[in-house]
């Protein structure tokens, strides 16, 4: 029997891979795109409905989990996996990518990170020890490291200083889970911004410490497509082939392909709940905005080879009339299909890995998802 941590590697297309990660909470194939839910769930969704779409990991976020509900709280009544109802692996986040979110909230220091709560306006410090001990609390399959998330256009020394920081708490971090505990394991992040020379020394710093996994952190955050692809390209051998490989806040249609052809296994990002609830939705025929007036009477289903509820059960005039009366349904029948897709694209990618045809089922979804999307915090 695998333990946790266990990675696998199966056949691969190039530099596209397909694997195995081994978690206490179960078996995860790769690639893979995680669902996003912040405070433990998937906005309108149930536990039932991701297991209905196959959704194999999901995301808690650590910050906002400490402050709402608290993790003590949290783990007095089972941990994350219980108190939420779901019984496949979870990631949460350190609370990195809030300093970049909340950077007009925060204040960096040696110690850590003190945010002033975007609810009450209470100050907490968010120290590399104190990080892993709220991951603990929740109990999640995979940790983060406490690291900071540089804006884009930061200079070079200002991008040195950071990835030194970023560094000395990784190793804090590691030190205050040594690895084994509950079985949860610690995944670095290489950062380093726009200076590939830096993302170089970020990685080995990183290898050197020692990981379960190793995750790229800092990219879509304003950048070109052109500037994160060059970056991704030139960042993702530079982390180990037999660990698993995080590309993290990334969720684009096009961007999920360019990932996977330089060898990332792991993606998440809000998009496809966030555009869900704006009335963006995906189809393998391409982007539909519901909201249109062209859909007022379409009694045709949003996409005719899709196996979700909403597909399967109504028209694109009932999914539009949903959201133009703002109806909480539209949210949850969004929601779902949008991840359906995601979903069924991840799996359509592995298999196209595993049969070598990986670089024309790429190019059919190019074909279909030629444009950029915006990427936020959810």
């Amino acid at each position: 029997m695998n333990v946790p941590g266990t990675f696998t590697l199966g056949p691969g297309d190039g530099n596209a891979r397909t694997g195995c990660l081994t978690t206490a909470h179960g078996d995860v194939e790769t690639p893979i795109f995680m669902p996003v839910g912040t405070q433990g769930t998937v906005k309108s969704l149930c536990p039932t409905d991701l297991h209905d779409l196959k959704a194999q990991i999901i995301l808690g976020n650590t910050y906002h989990l400490y402050l709402r509900p608290g993790d003590e709280l949290v783990a007095k009544l089972g941990g994350l996996h219980r108190f939420m109802g779901w019984d496949g692996p979870i990631l949460t986040d350190s609370g990195g990518f809030q300093v970049f979110s909340l950077s007009g909230l925060r204040q960096i220091a040696e110690e850590g990170v003190t945010f002033s709560s975007h609810i009450d306006g209470s100050r907490h410090l968010f120290s590399p020890e104190k990080v892993i001990a709220i991951q603990q609390n929740l109990g999640s399959d995979i940790m983060m490291v406490l690291d900071e998330c540089v804006p884009y256009g930061a200079d070079r020394a200002y991008t040195e200083k950071s990835l030194a920081l970023t560094t000395r708490w990784a190793r804090r971090c590691r030190q205050a889970h040594p690895g084994g505990h509950r079985g949860q394991l610690l995944f670095g992040i290489v950062q380093g911004g726009f200076f590939k020379d830096l993302r170089a020394e970020s990685a080995a710093q990183l290898l050197e410490i020692g990981f379960d996994g190793y995750a790229l952190g800092g990219l879509s955050v304003g950048e070109s497509r052109e500037e994160m692809y060059d970056i991704l390209g030139d960042a993702t051998p530079l982390l180990p082939a037999d660990r698993p490989r995080y590309l993290m806040g990334v969720g684009a249609p096009r961007d999920l392909l360019a990932g996977m052809a330089a060898g990332i296994d792991m993606f998440d990002c809000v998009l496809p709940t966030r555009n869900a609830r704006n009335g963006t939705l995906f189809t393998f025929q391409g982007k539909v905005n519901i909201k249109r007036a062209e859909y007022r009477e379409d009694d045709t289903p949003l996409d005719p080879t899709c196996p979700c509820y909403a597909c399967q059960t109504f028209s694109k005039a009932y999914l539009r009339h949903l959201y133009v009366a703002r109806e909480l349904l539209s949210y949850r029948l969004n929601t779902l299909h949008n991840l359906t897709f995601f979903s069924i694209m991840m799996e359509r990618a592995r298999q196209a890995i595993r049969d070598g045809r990986f670089a024309a089922f790429r190019a059919e979804m190019e074909a279909v998802y030629p444009t950029d999307e915006e990427q936020t915090e959810e």
